[in-house]
């Protein structure tokens, strides 16, 4: 959310499921969760002290079922999108994707959608050697043997009539294939770095990445 809030895009929706309330609770108490603050017992006023950038953003926060696959959960949230373009990812991707250059890019091809093409980076570390002597020691390379779906992704509107409510519809296996075929999705190629969090230990790398030197 802070990748598509520098660029300045501050409205979110959040499709819920398996510990929804979770989030929700999280969001409800977001200011005292993240900030020093004061409580004036007099007034019973609270003062934040604060230099977050998000107090203008707008999110909200939809219970799309437990078992719901993305498909599903993408069209139960189509009553509050008030946009024809619109920006979808998921919750385990980062990268310095430039959001406004993605943007410019769906807006130039007039399809349906747009998918952010990513080299993904190696599950292990690459030895560099010469004479079997070690040269360089990579953490996590990336790769070039082809791209994958890097998550952020724009589409139009009218991609919402190729799901359903169902909770078995799916969003890959399922209506983008349809679109694939249809010649209506693109890919934008991010050429720069690119992380999913699947493990505790990608989780703790990546935080330590975004610590400030």
């Amino acid at each position: 959310m802070m990748i598509y809030s520098f660029y300045g895009f501050n409205d979110f929706i959040i499709c819920l499921g398996y510990k929804g309330d979770m989030i929700k609770n999280y969001f409800y108490n977001y200011d005292c969760l993240n900030n020093d603050f004061t409580v004036n017992f007099q007034n019973k006023k609270i003062e934040y002290h604060t230099d977050n950038n998000e107090t203008n953003w707008k999110v909200t926060l939809v219970d799309t079922g437990i078992n719901t696959l993305k498909g599903g959960r993408i069209k139960r949230i189509e009553k509050y999108l008030d946009s024809e373009i619109n920006m979808l990812t998921y919750g385990d991707g980062v990268g310095n994707i430039d959001i406004k250059e993605l943007l410019k890019f769906h807006q130039s091809h007039n399809k349906i959608v747009t998918i952010t093409g990513v080299y993904p980076p190696s599950l292990f570390g690459e030895i560099l050697e010469e004479d079997e002597k070690v040269v360089s020691f990579k953490e996590k390379p990336q790769t070039s043997k082809g791209l994958i779906n890097g998550g952020f992704m724009v589409f139009n509107r009218k991609m919402l009539g190729y799901f359903t409510e169902d909770e078995n519809c799916d969003f890959e296996f399922g209506g983008l294939e349809k679109l694939v075929r249809e010649g209506q999705v693109m890919v934008y190629k991010h050429q720069g770095p690119w992380a999913c969090v699947d493990t505790q230990r990608d989780l703790e790398y990546l935080n330590k990445l975004w610590e400030p030197k």
